[in-house]
Formats: structure tokens, C-alpha cells, sequence
């Protein structure tokens, strides 16, 4: 092999390159439409869980917390908070909003109708259900 890399050699390692990773590309494609449709629960979408989603975006929930790891990182992750706290700790905390604790960041209080709440838990309860593989990583979020 000479000592000159010429336009020639350049030419096949990038062509070279670019095909695999273009293949690479469309097996991990076709890997990710075979794997999502078996995690999928769209049987678990009630109309309480959509109108929990519903009440999850007029609040701007996202702004602040994060589910399935979307939104801000001010406030505790959600995606597994019904598995954690359960159904009554979560409406608790939310009608006992701000805690005025000192030191600790305060949620606002938004006045949720006893509706809202149940519905607000059964969105949560079906963000705890996705297979979301294994995330968060953290049991806390």
C-alpha cells in the first residue's frame, strides 16, 4: 500500500461509510415499528384519562414537571408517581397546594374540582402503566 491517501481511497470510505450508516439507519427503523405497537395501551385511554390530559395541559403541568422525561426539570418527574405516592396522595397534595414550607419550591394551587382530581389520577395512573423502558431510571423520578 502506497504512503498517499489519494481522491480515490477518500471517495470509497465515504461512500463506504455512508452506505452503512444508511443501512444502519433503516434497521434501527424498522427494529423501532415492530418494538412500539407491542408497548402500546391505547386500551387504558378512558374518557377520565383524556380529560386528565386534558386538565394536565390547561394547567401547563409540563412547565414544571416532567413525564416519561418531556417537560421541565423544576419540579419532580410524574411518569411513575401513581405507582409511588397512589391515587389519595396525589389528590391530597394537590387541594393542600402552596405547603409554605421554607426552603421548598411551591406548587400553585389550581382550585381542581373533585372531577379534574380523579381525572388528573387517571392520567397519571395511565403514564405509570406505559412500558416506557424502564424509565425514569430513578424510582423517585
Amino acid at each position: 500500500m502506497s504512503g498517499t491517501f489519494t481522491k480515490s481511497m477518500a471517495r470509497n470510505i465515504f461512500y463506504g461509510g455512508s452506505a452503512f450508516f444508511v443501512l444502519l439507519f433503516l434497521a434501527l427503523s424498522f427494529d423501532t415499528t415492530q418494538a412500539l405497537p407491542k408497548r402500546d395501551n391505547r386500551d387504558a385511554i378512558t374518557p377520565q384519562v383524556a380529560l386528565g390530559k386534558k386538565v394536565w395541559e390547561e394547567n401547563n403541568c409540563i412547565g414544571c414537571h416532567t413525564l416519561l422525561g418531556e417537560g421541565a426539570y423544576f419540579a419532580p418527574e410524574l411518569g411513575n408517581v401513581y405507582t409511588r405516592r397512589g391515587p389519595d396522595f396525589i389528590k391530597t397534595w394537590l387541594k393542600i397546594q402552596p405547603t409554605g414550607t421554607p426552603g421548598r419550591r411551591q406548587m400553585p394551587q389550581f382550585n381542581l374540582n373533585d372531577e379534574e382530581l380523579d381525572a388528573i389520577v387517571a392520567f397519571l395512573k395511565y403514564s405509570s402503566e406505559i412500558n416506557a423502558a424502564k424509565w425514569p431510571p430513578n424510582i423517585e423520578g
